[in-house]
């Protein structure tokens, strides 16, 4: 399926894909209206929500309940290169979670496709085309 990418006005990018529109916008010191969280925003949530997904369904199928987890992601920046160096990921689990089962949700975190392709990452082919 195809991604259709359209400029609604100033620095706003949309992404039309299965039926969503994701709106993307560059924050006010970038000149954007800031109306929407930037490209680069929605990668980094990708992973954060990708790792949450693992987590949800890990949790579920042993009926452990969400309430008290949540994931923490943290960015390192190279801030001369304005580039990501390093991403970690903390699952904050109760002091009740079951101790048998933290090394398996980090293996099941592990298992993110986002960070996969990541690590895999795809080649890239861009062309300018007439319509």
């Amino acid at each position: 399926m195809d991604m259709i990418v359209t400029f609604p006005g100033n620095r706003k990018v949309d992404a039309e894909y299965r039926g969503h529109t994701i709106r993307t916008d560059q924050p006010v010191l970038g000149g954007g209206d800031g109306s929407a969280p930037a490209p680069f925003d929605y990668f980094l949530a990708s992973i954060g929500t990708c790792s949450g997904i693992y987590v949800v369904d890990f949790c579920n199928k042993r009926g452990i309940p969400l309430d008290n987890i949540r994931i923490v992601q943290k960015v390192l920046r190279d801030q001369q290169k304005k580039m990501i160096t390093g991403i970690t990921i903390d699952i904050e689990v109760p002091s009740d979670f079951p101790e048998k089962y933290r090394e398996s949700l980090i293996r099941v975190v592990d298992l993110c496709s986002v960070k996969k392709h990541i690590l895999n990452a795809p080649s890239f082919e861009i062309n300018v085309v007439s319509k």
